[in-house]
């Protein structure tokens, strides 16, 4: 089994879609003639959108996230940290917690999406060596 994709529930799919290349220069793979489902390309992974308005019609009743109350947050990785946060703040996130590094050598920075999202911009987490 692989994990393939995740699909964050969103009003506007084309905008989200649109935030993400601009704020992670994230590709986009396609947007579905109907506006309601849209993917972009993470690595192995899929970064999937699906209207609101969709899963209503297919018996679902989407919740609102909050930043303040997260019960999951989106991790992308990157060597710049505080240039990748730029980027994002600059593109319309807003800034929940400024760069700093961590006590296990990571360096960490959260940001709200335009939809409600909590989003992680860190560097690669430095394993112990084996040794």
């Amino acid at each position: 089994m692989i994990f393939r994709y995740s699909i964050l529930y969103v009003d506007d799919v084309a905008a989200a879609l649109d935030f993400y290349e601009r704020a992670l220069g994230l590709t986009r793979l396609f947007l579905h003639e109907s506006g309601d489902y849209g993917e972009l390309a993470t690595g192995e992974t899929k970064l999937a959108f699906s209207s609101r308005a969709l899963m209503k019609q297919l018996g679902k009743t989407p919740g609102t996230p909050d930043p303040k109350t997260p019960v999951f947050e989106l991790a992308f990785e990157t060597d710049d940290v505080p240039a990748a946060l730029k980027k994002a703040v600059e593109a319309g996130a807003t800034l929940v917690q400024d760069a700093r590094e961590e006590p296990w050598g990571q360096t960490t920075s959260y940001v709200s999406d335009p939809f409600g999202y909590l989003v992680e911009i860190c560097s690669p987490v430095q394993l112990p060596s084996a040794g």
